[in-house]
């Protein structure tokens, strides 16, 4: 506890870092805020009775800012879809692919273009949105509120992009993921007490069970986040001058879960498709009408099972997609580097190939265990609300972006350190060691 405290205390010691902390819970509180206004031409109260539905997660991402119908009602999901639509692009379409090899001015085109894609998504999705309010809440003409709406939470959509740059920018962390995370988090002081109210008192044992369950959880997201296999890399010599210098030695490391949270984001987003088509022939059809209701329990195991491998395969393809071992390999090749025992060129992409195909199978293994561990706590009585922080979307994105931040943290505590050094004299002079061989 004495470390903890003196490593807050160094932390807030650091003019840059406290004024980058203190930036980032000034923008945060504003996004908070925001969140809570609701739109104009809407009855709050009228509006409480639909808060349920198949958009459930978007609102957990929102930390409650869809259900309450606020001017943040969208938040910053437009601009995500848009920046997976880029992503996809960049990947696919050779034009993108250009223009991403340009540097920082192609950066600042694709910035661009995932500006303008984020615009019109919002457009659409307002208009969807403005749909799924109960007609009982709207106290305005419909078609003035439609345009009002739509209006409003584009601007709403594009000031939380201006928020996530800030934050990138001012504060500390990844802005767009910080806020995702907080939107999430938000809602985990309660429904910690709603799952402790929902406990009589001879079920406190099984609450503190439950918490315990849930950090070995957390625990182990961590080491699948962190998880890496490393390939060694021995670079050539190099001669300076009238010496000889050995070559440095270093890794490639590739991550056991490359894909992060993007192969259960693209199963969810189809899991919905099933029970929608069905739907069309429910009425006519007792089989539409049974997949309809399985594939609307998420904690069917016909919905679990598919839901696992959808994401299986994501996996496989979103890492395909993002890890190219054909590029690593050229790479390599071209800066002089050489993985012992192995021929530059296309036999270090195939072994690097191989190595990737096995590390993928655990990880994608795991990473469909966690998607569907909220609805194993659910058959074991844990609440809807609570059980979220089980597993799926939420906790993998809570746990990178705490993580994110804690490195930034540490790096500016370590760049500090080694300042304080330099200025006492303990390091002036010295240089970094290399292996010389006259």
């Amino acid at each position: 506890m004495k470390k903890f405290i003196t490593t807050i205390k160094n932390i807030f010691a650091i003019d840059d870092l406290r004024v980058r902390i203190l930036n980032t819970i000034g923008f945060i509180a504003i996004f908070r805020l925001g969140s809570y206004v609701v739109l104009p031409g809407i009855d709050p109260n009228q509006l409480k009775a639909n808060t349920q539905g198949i958009f459930g997660l978007l609102d957990t991402f929102l930390g409650g800012a869809f259900s309450n119908a606020s001017i943040f009602a969208l938040g910053i999901m437009p601009y995500i879809s848009a920046s997976i639509v880029l992503q996809l692009l960049t990947i696919a379409v050779p034009y993108f692919q250009k223009m991403q090899k340009e540097g920082e001015s192609g950066r600042k085109k694709i910035n661009q273009i995932t500006r303008v894609l984020t615009i019109i998504i919002t457009l659409a999705q307002a208009v969807g949105f403005v749909a799924t309010i109960n007609s009982e809440a709207i106290v305005v003409n419909t078609t003035l509120f439609t345009i009002s709406s739509m209006i409003v939470l584009t601007s709403g959509t594009i000031f939380c992009m201006w928020l996530g740059e800030r934050i990138t920018d001012k504060g500390i962390g990844n802005g767009i993921s910080m806020l995702i995370m907080i939107g999430i988090i938000s809602r985990f002081p309660g429904a910690i007490v709603a799952e402790g109210l929902s406990k009589e008192l001879n079920g406190a044992l099984l609450f503190i069970f439950e918490l315990v369950v849930l950090f070995f959880v957390v625990m182990s997201v961590v080491m699948l986040t962190q998880a890496i296999r490393r390939i060694p890399v021995q670079y050539a010599k190099q001669v300076g001058g009238s010496s000889l210098y050995s070559g440095q030695r270093q890794f490639i490391p590739l991550k056991v879960n490359a894909a992060g949270v993007m192969p259960i984001i693209f199963a969810q987003s189809l899991m919905f498709l099933p029970s929608m088509i069905a739907s069309i022939w429910a009425d006519s059809n007792e089989t539409a009408s049974y997949i309809g209701a399985t594939f609307s329990d998420f904690t069917s195991w016909q919905y679990n099972v598919v839901f696992g491998l959808m994401i299986l395969i994501f996996t496989y393809f979103y890492t395909a997609i993002t890890v190219n071992p054909n590029q690593i390999a050229d790479d390599l090749k071209r800066s002089g580097g050489f993985v012992p025992g192995v021929k530059p060129g296309r036999a270090t992409s195939e072994y690097i190939d191989n190595i990737l195909t096995k590390i993928t199978l655990p990880g994608a293994i795991y990473l469909a265990l966690v998607a569907i561990f909220p609805a194993i706590a659910m058959l074991f009585g844990v609440t809807r609300e609570f059980a979220q922080f089980y597993g799926g979307t939420s906790l993998i994105i809570m746990v990178g972006v705490v993580l994110d931040t804690l490195q930034q943290i540490e790096s500016y505590l370590l760049m500090r350190h080694y300042d304080g050094m330099m200025k006492s004299g303990k390091l002036r002079g010295r240089t970094e060691n290399i292996a010389m061989v006259s």
